[in-house]
């Protein structure tokens, strides 16, 4: 059995020889993984994550919800695409049934994350509990930490190092919803609105900084150029066109990238 295992874990994709993983790897257990995960709420993804949770805590509070229905939205969504979404269409007026479908439409982005991600996260001794725990702290943030930490670790420290690093970035933004809310109309709006943009303005540097292939530099190049257009002539549906009509080109793009060896 401890054979299969270990067998098993070998096949794991993007493992490292063990001279090349951190030297805290090394005779590791999973409580210390996930406790060095959980330090990156003191790094500048938390700070950021931070600032995103505390305009929308500004945001919730001019829209006249409630400190703890603004606090669980942060803790059960961890999402701030979807909670903006949620807000906005209860200020509107919309029926409960199309907030949960606009919100249902937001979240449809974590599905590749959680794909692409979970070759990665198997490994020994992982259970069921795991999996749906790593699903509800699967965010743009969190994401992008993942792939940039995890392909370093054994198989076996993966999930656990993810759910530090998953539930750390939760209370990051748990914390920064609480502090926005109790400030809000003492800070400027133009602030607020600022704060809600660090997000995405923190994975669009990530990804041009890890972009390493030529369909990752492609998709990016592709979003940049039909982000504005789409915008202009489809509005409503400019990024789902984008992320379509981008994500096509990004992919034949670098199909004929290795068709020609480059």
């Amino acid at each position: 059995m401890d054979d299969a295992k270990a067998a098993a874990a070998s096949a794991q994709p993007f493992n490292l020889p063990i001279d090349a993983q951190p030297a805290w790897t090394h005779g590791a257990s999973a409580g210390a993984a996930f406790a060095r995960g959980w330090m990156i709420l003191f790094e500048i993804p938390s700070l950021i994550l931070g600032a995103t949770g505390a305009g929308f805590g500004a945001l919730a509070h001019d829209a006249g919800m409630s400190f703890g229905h603004a606090s669980f939205l942060s803790l059960v969504l961890y999402a701030t695409p979807a909670q903006v979404v949620l807000i906005d269409q209860v200020a509107r007026g919309a029926s409960l049934l199309g907030a949960a479908f606009a919100v249902t439409l937001t979240a449809i982005r974590l599905l590749p994350m959680m794909v692409t991600l979970m070759p990665m996260l198997r490994g020994p001794g992982t259970k069921r509990w795991h999996y749906i725990a790593a699903a509800h702290v699967m965010a743009i943030t969190s994401w992008t930490e993942a792939f940039r930490r995890l392909p370093m670790l054994p198989p076996h420290l993966r999930m656990p190092h993810f759910l530090g690093l998953g539930s750390a970035l939760l209370t990051a933004l748990l914390i920064g919803t609480m502090i926005g809310y109790e400030l809000a109309g003492v800070v400027p709006q133009l602030l607020t609105s600022a704060l809600l943009f660090m997000m995405p303005l923190y994975f669009v540097m990530a990804q041009l900084l890890s972009a390493r292939l030529l369909i990752d530099r492609a998709a990016l190049g592709a979003g940049f150029i039909l982000g504005p257009v789409m915008f202009i002539a489809a509005p409503g549906f400019d990024l789902l066109l984008t992320g379509l009509i981008g994500g096509t080109l990004a992919f034949l793009i670098g199909h004929r990238g290795k068709a020609s060896g480059q």
